[in-house]
């Protein structure tokens, strides 16, 4: 299963919450969800200890999984 991330534009580096990378296994998902922002696949290297998917960041609490794009109308 691929993971996916988002990348800074300036910096390149993968995006973090809590010193884990965010990812999604969804890239249509988190492009959706991060309109404008960069998304690469996550490297396979980076194990999914040192990970935090999407749908646990404080900012998406209230997102309904699995995501329902009606309901950002």
């Amino acid at each position: 299963m691929s993971r996916y991330a988002l990348q800074g534009a300036v910096s390149r580096d993968l995006l973090t919450f809590g010193g884990r990378v965010l990812v999604h296994d969804n890239r249509a998902e988190l492009e959706f969800l991060t309109d404008g922002a960069r998304v690469v696949e996550c490297p396979r290297d980076i194990p999914p200890e040192q990970t935090l998917p999407i749908r646990h960041h404080p900012q998406f609490a209230a997102v309904q999984w699995p995501l329902d794009r009606r309901s950002f109308r």
